[in-house]
């Protein structure tokens, strides 16, 4: 298990060598190894550091030993997997319903939250990997953003100028897990005596 403080990374469903594209973002509000959680040894996703950081670690057993320990740990963990289970289906139906641009500002509003700065350091090509579309639609719908000074794309950087105009720009595909998550977890305060006590992963995360 992982617990991010800082960095970020993705989930990418893992189907052999056809092509992936990324279902969910893990940043500073979540962890990774949630599957464990729910009773499964292994998942079909793929989880990588998309942006190097630091993040708790803990291993699967001493995790399942302090949720059956402690009630409270093992419920926010529960209304964390429904945050991220609406991340995903989110996420599933925007890229069916959405165009590339929509798709893009969706994305680059949810990484922004996790960051901290305005500066996002991004390729076209992790980008094409991200939302599974070709390089030229993600080269195409950057130009469209920053013709409208949402953005400032330089080569491997993205900076973040208006959020309100890229807010607009996702088209109401932002913001659901979100509010999930302030709705269900915002208003969580562990007992420090009850909080999971792992070891400090140093940056890079290394991420099983």
């Amino acid at each position: 298990m992982h617990f991010v403080e800082t960095g970020l990374l993705s989930v990418l469903a893992n189907a052999g060598d056809r092509e992936q594209a990324e279902v969910a973002m893990i940043g500073r509000e979540g962890m990774s190894g949630l599957f464990l959680a729910l009773g499964c040894a292994e998942v079909p996703f793929r989880t990588f550091v998309q942006r190097s950081g630091s993040a708790y670690r803990m291993s699967g057993e001493a995790f399942l030993q302090a949720c059956h320990a402690s009630p409270a740990l093992h419920r926010a963990v529960l209304l964390y997997s429904q945050v991220f289970m609406t991340q995903v289906a989110e996420t599933s139906r925007v890229n069916a319903r959405h165009t590339v641009e929509t798709r893009l500002a969706r994305w680059l509003l949810m990484a922004h939250d996790r960051a901290d700065g305005d500066d996002l350091p991004l390729t076209h090509e992790f980008l094409s990997l991200m939302l599974g579309v070709r390089r030229p639609g993600i080269t195409v719908s950057l130009h469209v953003l920053e013709g409208e000074h949402m953005i400032r794309a330089r080569r491997g950087n993205i900076r973040i100028l208006d959020r309100s105009k890229l807010q607009a720009a996702a088209r109401g595909s932002y913001g659901l897990p979100e509010a999930e998550y302030d709705r269900l977890i915002g208003s969580i305060t562990l007992d420090p005596l009850t909080s999971p006590q792992g070891e400090r992963a140093g940056s890079p995360m290394a991420v099983a």
